[in-house]
């Protein structure tokens, strides 16, 4: 047996040992026949041990990685057991998805480092940065692989059922097959892809990458430069906006890293991309630094929630990045191997910043609730605004925080926090949004009505619109029509009789873009719903011309109302069928 069909039988089987035990601990969930978190402590080791073992094969013998591999794997499944006692149940724990992000970067980033020290040195970049691009890539090889493989049989089962065939149905009715086939065949395929390691290289995806260095870099310098006309308010209304930029900055510090490469005769060697990349690390700052404002504001606000800490922790270590990068830079020659020094730097934070998040010393819960108990105590938030809805979702220290609340309410001057503690349905407290009323009264400025009177129904249905809505209409109005006058219009009628309350049509003569829009609007539990607007004779709607010119006449009388020429074929269960014109 060659070398070759050998490290092919060996993945292989490894792939399917993975493939069985992950299967066996599902069965074992179940079943709860280990506890469920002795049962998640195995998972977790399960799962990083045959990721690391598959994913250090080749570079290293399979002994070796299996070593490494267990490693990662044991304290791994330590930490999120540790983490785990901040909840009463598993599921509690499984609700938030930062402990499994923190997993997720322990079982992933640590393999390049553990390969390059039984190589030339944990520290040894080029190492470093082939093998992680390496594992990268033979994985997503692999997933497409097994993909395809399972293309192939159902697409196969479907053919036989053609003929009466049922063997491959039967088989993966069997719980333990569609398991062994996924590990088996990505076990395959990790050995085939390692084969072919000079013909499917990471390179090809790192040249790619680089292509989108100047792209990414024009985008944040017509960003930085609207900030002046834009204003900052926009950027501090939310963790939304956060999260935009939090995603520019690590999608800008993948593509630096892309064009340095491992060392200077493989990075960039134009001068346009060596000014473009110098271009993107000074910038790199800036959309780190308004991530961090935005998220220093949100808590200033409201207090710590483990959404704002995971936010903070994600805006420091892009507050990192970034300065590492900028500073390269301006320090003068020899910023490519600074950029790389920053890379080991901040990969190694970002290891021990998933590491602390799953110990006491960075427990969002527990951060959260001390901090929610406090803001209430002083007076910073009022017990109408505070969080005690998530209260419930943040384990044990959640509780402990309720307990304290309590004591608190008893004491004179909290009775508002003891009428919100003892509500049964508290409700997620919203932040206060925007005051629309400027906003409707400019639309209501511009906006016929007929009847004339119906101004009710306008006003609750304005009420109801979102602020894009408002600004769109206005737009729209503010325009002159085609036939003189406004460009749009509002009529209110009983256009749905079996419907409570009355709709409204909305003209829309939209000279910006040259066409018109008709649109039914209705108030529904306090929502805008919308309807399509149809004729009831079959005829297309009304063109731009013609509609200015309804708009006109109907300025001066409002239209006639008629009911619909229209009958239906009764359902059983109410309503009935109806032939669309």
């Amino acid at each position: 047996m060659t070398n070759t069909v050998q490290q092919r039988l060996v993945l292989a089987l490894i792939g399917a040992a993975a493939g069985a035990s992950l299967y066996a601990l599902s069965e074992i969930l179940d079943g709860d026949l280990l506890g469920e978190r002795l049962t998640l402590a195995l998972a977790v080791f399960t799962t990083a041990f045959f990721f690391g073992l598959l994913g250090m094969a080749g570079p290293l013998r399979i002994a070796k990685a299996a070593l490494m591999a267990a490693l990662v794997a044991i304290v791994t499944a330590a930490l999120l057991s540790w983490a785990g006692l901040r909840f009463d149940t598993i599921d509690e724990l499984g609700s938030s998805s930062f402990p499994i992000s923190g997993v997720f970067v322990l079982i992933t980033l640590p393999l390049p480092f553990l390969i390059a020290a039984s190589g030339p040195g944990w520290r040894d970049y080029p190492s470093l940065f082939s093998q992680a691009w390496g594992i990268f890539v033979r994985y997503s090889v692999a997933l497409t692989f097994v993909g395809v493989v399972w293309g192939v049989i159902l697409l196969s089962d479907a053919l036989f059922g053609v003929v009466g065939l049922t063997v491959i149905e039967d088989l993966l009715e069997i719980g333990v097959v569609p398991w062994l086939i996924t590990g088996t065949m990505l076990g395959l395929a990790l050995a085939v892809v390692q084969e072919l390691a000079d013909v499917v290289s990471p390179y090809l995806v790192v040249r790619l990458l680089r292509l989108l260095v100047p792209v990414v870099l024009v985008v944040l310098v017509v960003f930085v430069a609207a900030l002046p006309f834009r204003g900052l308010s926009g950027l501090f209304g939310g963790l939304s906006v956060a999260a935009i930029l939090l995603a520019m900055t690590a999608t800008a510090a993948t593509l630096l890293t892309s064009a340095v490469d491992q060392d200077d005769p493989s990075a960039v060697g134009s001068d346009l991309m060596r000014r473009a990349t110098q271009g993107l690390a000074l910038v790199l700052p800036l959309p780190a630094a308004l991530t961090a404002v935005a998220v220093w504001l949100r808590v200033d606000q409201y207090g710590w929630t483990p959404d704002r800490l995971f936010a903070a922790t994600a805006a420091a270590l892009a507050l990192g990045y970034g300065g590492l990068y900028a500073l390269a830079i301006l320090r003068g020659t020899g910023w490519m191997d600074r950029i790389r020094k920053a890379n080991t730097v901040m990969a190694l934070a970002l290891i021990g910043c998933a590491a602390l998040w799953l110990t006491p010393v960075l427990n969002p819960e527990a951060i959260s609730a001390r901090n929610l108990v406090a803001r209430v105590t002083d007076g910073r938030t009022a017990p109408a605004a505070a969080d005690l809805y998530t209260l419930d979702f943040w384990g044990r220290a959640g509780a402990d925080a309720r307990t304290d609340l309590a004591t608190l309410a008893a004491r004179s001057g909290f009775e508002e926090l003891g009428q919100a503690l003892a509500d049964p349905n508290p409700r997620y407290p919203m932040p206060p949004t925007e005051d629309l009323t400027p906003q409707r009264d400019a639309l209501i400025a511009l906006l016929p009505l007929q009847p004339a009177g119906a101004t009710a129904t306008r006003d609750m249905l304005l009420q109801a619109a979102l602020s894009y809505d408002l600004q769109d209409w206005t737009r729209i109005c503010a325009a002159s029509s085609p036939q003189g006058g406004s460009a749009c219009m509002m009529i209110v009628a009983d256009l749905l009789p079996t419907q409570p309350g009355e709709e409204a049509l909305m003209i829309l003569l939209d000279v910006d873009n040259g066409f018109v829009r008709f649109e039914g609007l209705a108030l529904r539990d306090g929502f805008l719903q919308r309807y399509a607007i149809w004729t009831t004779n079959g005829q297309a709607l009304p063109d731009m011309d013609a509609a200015a010119a309804m708009i006109a006449a109907w300025q001066t009388a409002p239209p006639p109302l008629s009911a619909a020429p229209l009958n239906q074929i009764d359902l059983p269960g109410g309503g009935g069928l109806a032939l669309t014109p």
